[in-house]
């Protein structure tokens, strides 16, 4: 059995997902009716969510009580391309919904629990910001999370002795240890995700909404293989590809599965420290990505919102689509801090338009039946997007100071 394990784990863990994967779609269609395979992916994912916010708390503490204080460039760039990205996959919805209009067949409304607007978003955020820590870390609400380790970590940077600091870089390196565990049952974990996609949707859901798919996915595709690229260019003066590849494989694929930017934080964790990456650094901006860097998040938001302007004939001009733009990269930002996430800020964008709620909300109805694909897009381009602009942050960084720089 010992040496079965050592030949499984010798195996690059890359391949490993790939063969879950596979053995997971073939279960999917051979015995959809099966109970037992199913668990694997939830077993996964409970413990991906369970210790990602005692690592983030723990590794932004950490990071910040024993930061060197010469990463502030880094942070102000990776927060510039967070945001750069963001607005730009909002655009870039606008150009896809308005070149390929999409309408849709509303369904019933499914909730009635959307932000009001913008104002309503803001506030959201600001309350989870100060939550009770411990209720925050409970909650896995991670605006709360970041807020308090970010408070904590500067208050035992300006008091903690050397042993203090010692014990909680200790206590750091076991979370990441326990981390590394989890991360090597991945290849099970995928399998069972992907057994349940297939044997719960099959392919049918292509069918109903293909064109709607298509414009979505198509746009996030744009973003993941063009747009972002083209921003790692411009940051790097290289071919940014080969990085690219690097962060959808070892990132996106995890996260289209898991179908959560919470989750996959441990794995962008794993993925940075294999690109050599400053801990101190990346410990607080991948965290802090999977809280305001959503890519996909405002794709959707966009794309769902003409789909009911143009279902309804409603014209958009020019001046309309940079507001809904700015008001989807906004929103997208604040989707973390809202349940449902990025579907039930699309009330939010159609009132721009004078779009009721009641009609707003059989939009996101239709966007519940699409979630399968359209949340696992999603999150995969914003997870992946987390680690990709956080090593080009700190790849520009290095570059700048004539240091050499491999991906």
């Amino acid at each position: 059995m010992k040496s079965t394990i050592e030949w499984w784990q010798s195996i690059n863990l890359l391949i490993r997902i790939v063969i879950g994967l596979c053995v997971g779609a073939i279960l999917g269609v051979m015995i959809p009716d099966n109970s037992l395979v199913p668990m694997f992916g939830k077993v996964f994912v409970g413990l991906l969510k369970g210790v990602a916010p005692v690592l983030v708390f723990i590794l932004i503490i950490g990071a910040l009580t024993n930061a060197s204080g010469n990463i502030g460039s880094r942070f102000k760039t990776v927060i510039m391309l967070y945001v750069i990205g963001t607005l730009l996959a909002a655009a870039s919805a606008v150009l896809f919904s308005t070149v390929f209009p999409v309408t849709m067949t509303l369904t019933d409304a499914v909730s009635d629990a959307a932000p009001s607007g913008i104002g309503q978003v803001l506030s959201t955020i600001i309350t989870n910001m100060v939550a009770n820590p411990v209720a925050a870390l409970m909650n896995a609400n991670y605006v709360g999370i970041l807020t308090w380790a970010i408070i904590f970590g500067l208050a035992f940077k300006k008091l903690a002795n050397d042993s203090t600091r010692k014990v909680i870089s200790d206590f750091a390196s076991v979370v990441a240890k326990a981390v590394a565990w989890i991360i090597q049952v991945a290849p099970f974990g995928i399998m069972g995700l992907v057994f349940s996609s297939v044997a719960e949707s099959g392919l049918a859901i292509f069918a109903d909404y293909g064109v709607l798919l298509a414009v979505l996915v198509g746009t996030m595709f744009v973003m993941a293989f063009i747009v972002n690229p083209l921003i790692g260019y411009i940051f790097l003066k290289r071919n940014p590809y080969p990085l690219v590849f690097r962060c959808l494989k070892e990132s996106g694929v995890t996260a289209f599965f898991t179908r959560s930017s919470a989750a996959n934080i441990p794995v962008n964790m794993t993925l940075c420290k294999k690109l050599g990456l400053d801990e101190d650094f990346y410990s607080v901006s991948v965290p802090l990505g999977a809280t305001i860097n959503m890519e996909g998040a405002a794709i959707t938001i966009t794309v769902m919102t003409l789909a009911v302007a143009h279902t309804l004939g409603i014209q958009v001009d020019v001046p309309t689509a940079i507001i809904l733009s700015v008001l989807a990269t906004v929103g997208a930002c604040g989707a973390s801090g809202v349940a449902g996430g990025s579907l039930l800020l699309i009330p939010m964008a159609c009132s721009l338009f004078g779009i009721s709620n009641d009609i707003a909300m059989q939009a996101v109805g239709v966007g519940f039946i699409i979630g399968v694909v359209q949340d696992s897009c999603e999150t995969a381009l914003n997870s992946s997007s987390d680690a990709l602009f956080a090593a080009i942050a700190e790849f520009h960084d290095r570059m700048k100071q004539g240091k050499k720089v491999e991906f």
